[in-house]
């Protein structure tokens, strides 16, 4: 079992940043891809980035390409979401999610690729 918590959100003005960090615990998530999701209020849960167990490959959903990066730190069992250039439409709930052992493709851009989910952290960008 893998326990994920997310932390980092917040209420910021478009144009602003926030640095969302995801602790797992548990078991090491060093073996795993993970993941970012975001649901906003009465919409599904969508993708929006995922990396690979070493770090050296990254998958981003086109909206937050250039301004959101994944990164993670496989010592200290976390995984990171740096978002800058924020707008409302990046408004929602933000949830870190664990993946499996096996290999890294685009089918981790989907709910299903994922087998651990934190209880979200809400992100509020006002205009």
């Amino acid at each position: 079992q893998v326990q994920l918590v997310e932390s980092g959100g917040g209420l910021v003005q478009a144009g602003g940043s926030l640095r969302l960090s995801c602790a797992a615990s548990g078991r090491t998530i060093g073996n795993q891809y993970m993941g970012w999701f975001r649901q906003a209020p009465g919409k599904e849960r969508v993708f929006v980035a995922a990396i690979s167990r070493a770090g050296l490959s990254t998958y981003y959903t086109d909206s937050v390409k250039g301004r959101f990066t994944i990164s993670r730190d496989n010592a200290k069992n976390t995984v990171y979401l740096q978002m800058n250039s924020l707008n409302p439409e990046d408004t929602a709930v933000y949830y870190c999610a664990a993946g499996r052992p096996g290999v890294f493709t685009r089918a981790t851009m989907t709910v299903s690729a994922y087998d651990y989910w934190g209880q979200g952290t809400q992100v509020t960008v006002s205009s």
